[in-house]
């Protein structure tokens, strides 16, 4: 499990379905076999090297993540497992990316803050809330508003400063983590044997 606190921005040594990412922080105290979330992926240290790690990345990651979009010295967020011990500074996030979003733009609010606006698949628009959690490119981020399909939040100058996202252009593509209470209660409310259809008017005879 991790915190979407990222620790270290690492660089793309070789990329591919081999991927190799030169970094310090996150390879310190990591044995072979270690989980490292790569832009929110979790992956699996196949080789440790002195600068760094190599990791395998299956089609399905490719696929799914911006992992397959990477080239030699792009930099991505890296960050360990959560220690047993240790503070959830951000929120659960599992490294298994949802889906991809599209990087709509980066607007100056003044004082080093940015304005960030995603565009988001319609399938995982029922899993985003206003003030709720989401993982954009393994950083842990807060929903400041939604509309038409476009996520925004507010990137603070430690987010702006210690991650990847003031090197996106339009367009690109950056990994979505729903937060996984969302996905539970969906499917707990999906197994409910409701005799009639909940409405507002039910609710209130409720006391809601």
């Amino acid at each position: 499990m991790f915190t979407g606190i990222i620790e270290e921005l690492g660089t793309v040594v070789t990329a591919g379905a081999r991927l190799r990412v030169a970094c310090r922080t996150v390879v310190s105290d990591a044995e072979l076999g270690a989980s490292i979330a790569v832009n929110g992926v979790c992956l699996t240290a196949a080789a440790l090297h002195e600068d760094g790690f190599s990791a395998d990345l299956a089609p399905e990651t490719l696929r799914r993540s911006n992992l397959g979009d990477l080239r030699a010295g792009a930099r991505v967020n890296l960050e360990r497992p959560l220690a047993a011990n240790g503070r959830l500074n951000g929120h659960i996030v599992q490294g298994h990316v949802d889906g991809t979003g599209e990087f709509v733009g980066l607007d100056a609010l003044g004082e080093e803050n940015w304005w960030l606006r995603i565009r988001v698949p319609d399938e995982l628009d029922k899993y985003l809330v206003f003030k709720g959690s989401i993982a954009i490119d393994g950083i842990s981020l807060t929903i400041a508003g939604i509309e038409g399909g476009v996520l925004s939040a507010t990137i603070i100058p430690h987010t702006f400063r210690n991650t990847t996202l003031g090197g996106y252009r339009a367009g690109a593509r950056v990994n979505l983590e729903c937060d996984v209470l969302a996905k539970h209660v969906e499917k707990l409310l999906g197994r409910l044997d409701l005799k009639e259809a909940l409405t507002v008017e039910k609710l209130r005879e409720q006391g809601y």
